[in-house]
C-alpha cells in the first residue's frame, strides 16, 4: 500500500511493479500531480528537463529553460497513464494501525490491509505557521499564487529559503515589499541547479547546507542583481504595519495518519533505518527530505531511495 500519489509514491510504484508486488496507491487529491498543482503560478523547477525525472521514463523537454510547474504536473499525469498506475483517488487516509499479519490502513472509503505500508505523503499538507497576532492578514506559501493579488500593498515576505527568495522575487514589481530573514540570505553559487545539488547531497552526509540556502534561479538572480531584493533583519514593527504577512517559513512531515502507531518525535518525524520506521518494519517513508534519504524530498533524488525501499519489501515477500 503506497499512501500519496505524487512524485514520491509514482517512484515507488514503478519499483514495487517492476518487482512484481501487488500494490496500490490512495491519493487525497481529486486529480494526479502531488502538491505540485497548488503552487504559486509563476513556480518553476531548479533544473531542467532531462535532470528533473522519475525512474523509467525522462521528463520531457521543456523550450524555456527551467519547467514550469504545470508542465511537472503534465509528465506526473503521463507518468501514471504510462505505467498503469492502480491510484484511487480521492481517498483519505485518516489513520493506520497495526493487525497481526500486517498494517490496517482506514480511509473515508474503508480499511485495506496490507502487508506493507509506504508513507509517501510529503510536506506540503502541513505548512508551518508562526503563532502571532498582527492586524494584517497572514498567509503562508501554500496560500500565495498570484503577485497582481497583493498590487499597491505592503508585503512582508518571512524567510531566507528558496520559497521565500522566490515569492518575494515575483512580488517586487507589484508590491511594496519587504523582505525579512532571520540571517543575512545565503545564495548558491549561480551556476548551481537541481542536477547538481543532488549530486553534491548524494555525496556528503551533511547535504548542501554550507554551500547556501537559495538557488539563484533566473527571477531571484534578476532581482537580486538589479538590487530590487534586498533581505532586511527580522522587524515586529514592521510585520504590524504589514497590509500582508507570508510566512514562507517552511514544512512539517504531513504524518497525522500514523499517529496511532505512536512512532513520531518531538520534531514530528519517525526515527528510520534508511526508509523503514525503527519502530515498525511494516512502515517505511518516502520523500520527506534528507532524513529519508539524500534529496528524497526531488523529482531526481527520491528514484534511488524509492528502489532501495522496495527492494527492502521485497527481500519479506519471499
Amino acid at each position: 500500500m503506497v499512501i500519496g500519489g505524487g512524485q514520491a509514491g509514482l517512484a515507488a510504484a514503478y519499483y514495487l511493479r517492476r518487482a512484481g508486488i501487488d500494490y496500490v496507491v490512495l491519493d487525497a487529491q481529486a486529480a494526479p500531480g502531488g502538491a505540485w498543482p497548488h503552487g504559486w503560478n509563476s513556480l518553476r523547477l531548479f533544473s531542467v528537463a532531462r535532470h528533473s525525472s522519475l525512474p523509467g521514463w525522462p521528463m520531457p523537454s521543456f523550450s524555456d529553460g527551467y519547467p514550469t510547474a504545470q508542465h511537472v504536473v503534465d509528465y506526473l499525469t503521463a507518468y501514471e497513464k504510462r505505467y498503469d498506475v492502480p491510484v484511487h483517488r480521492p481517498v483519505q487516509v485518516t489513520s493506520v494501525s497495526r493487525a497481526d499479519d500486517g498494517l490496517l490502513v482506514h480511509t473515508d472509503a474503508g480499511t485495506w490491509a496490507a502487508r506493507h505500508v509506504i508513507s509517501a505523503t510529503g510536506t506540503w499538507w502541513r505548512p508551518f505557521r508562526p503563532l502571532m497576532e498582527l492586524p494584517g492578514r497572514q498567509l503562508h506559501t501554500v496560500d500565495y499564487h498570484d503577485p497582481l493579488e497583493f498590487a499597491g500593498q505592503k508585503v512582508v515576505v518571512v524567510g531566507g529559503g528558496n520559497s521565500g527568495a522566490q515569492i518575494a522575487a515575483d512580488l517586487v514589481p507589484h508590491a511594496s515589499l519587504t523582505w525579512m530573514t532571520r540571517r543575512p540570505p545565503r545564495y548558491l553559487p549561480d551556476e548551481i541547479d537541481g542536477k547538481a545539488l543532488f549530486d553534491i547531497a548524494s555525496r556528503r552526509a551533511g547535504g548542501v547546507g554550507e554551500l547556501g540556502d537559495i538557488v539563484a534561479v533566473p527571477p531571484v538572480r534578476e532581482a537580486r542583481d538589479s538590487g530590487l531584493l534586498v533581505a532586511t533583519p527580522m522587524d515586529t514593527d514592521m510585520l504590524a504595519e504589514a497590509d500582508v504577512v507570508i510566512w514562507s517559513t517552511g514544512f512539517r512531515p504531513a504524518l497525522g495518519h500514523l499517529a496511532p502507531l505512536q512512532l513520531r518525535d518531538e520534531r514530528g518525524r519517525v526515527a528510520v533505518d534508511g526508509t523503514t520506521a525503527a519502530g515498525e518494519p511494516r512502515l517505511h517513508l518516502l520523500g520527506y527530505g534528507g532524513w529519508t534519504g539524500a534529496a528524497s524530498a526531488t523529482l531526481i533524488g527520491v528514484g534511488p531511495t524509492a528502489k532501495a525501499t522496495v527492494a527492502r519489501i521485497a527481500e519479506d515477500q519471499w
